[in-house]
């Protein structure tokens, strides 16, 4: 096996492990693995072993390297590429064009650019509303207090379907006070549409945690993959 191959198995090893300590179905989380600032040679290994979810977080990358993905599967069905880094409203409409799911809507000018670029889409993109878990607004997210008004609106946007919430733990060590919170968040949305049930929440460091309070979507990069190249 290679170095990737046993990475990929050992993380895996530990979300069925800690699954199976919380008594969850496996079935339930969805393992998207971050192939960011690493070439496409590397997304197709992975496909190889099995992965079928990637995570790209800067447009300039993520759409080149979807499309050659695609032209070495021969055919074979495509992944679902998720855009998990903060999205310009200005990359909407290219990012809509490959990304199955974006992670990061956060704000009412972003929304209204993704209902634009999807008017012509067959299939409606799935997304998460990001929430801001600091007091810093430059991380990106919607603050909570804002969170029901924003769900609104998404649930009411044509060519979008909401599957629930997204976070980034906060840099401060709390990562248990920050899931709780996250889950709390999700419960709030679920009062508006039950099905945005899905929590998007843990990356290498802290996915184990973030299972504890229901993360369904775990974007793991170097856990996996190793050191970036860029």
């Amino acid at each position: 096996m290679s170095l990737l191959a046993d990475r990929l198995a050992a993380v895996k090893d530990r979300i069925t492990s800690r699954l199976l300590e919380l008594e969850r179905d496996p079935s339930e989380v969805t393992l998207v693995v971050v192939t960011k600032n690493h070439p496409v040679d590397l997304a197709h290994e992975l496909y190889t072993l099995g992965c079928r979810d990637f995570g790209e977080n800067r447009d300039q990358e993520a759409a080149p390297k979807a499309s050659q993905l695609a032209t070495m599967l021969h055919g074979e069905p495509s992944p679902t590429w998720h855009f998990v880094g903060q999205l310009q409203s200005n990359k909407a409409k290219r990012v809509a064009e490959y990304a199955d799911v974006v992670h990061s809507v956060d704000r009412s000018s972003l929304l209204e650019a993704l209902i634009k670029a999807t008017e012509e889409r067959s299939k409606a993109l799935d997304v998460f509303l990001q929430v801001n878990l600091t007091e810093d607004e430059n991380r990106g997210g919607v603050h909570p207090l804002e969170l029901e008004k924003f769900t609104e609106a998404v649930l009411s946007a044509n060519g979008l379907r909401l599957l629930g919430v997204m976070a980034v733990a906060s840099l401060d060590g709390e990562e248990e006070r920050d899931f709780e919170l996250v889950q709390k968040l999700s419960q709030r949305v679920q009062t508006f549409d039950p099905t945005a049930k899905f929590i998007s929440a843990g990356m290498s460091a802290d996915f184990e945690l973030a299972l504890a309070y229901g993360a369904t979507h775990l974007r793991i990069g170097t856990a996996i993959t190793g050191n970036r190249t860029a």
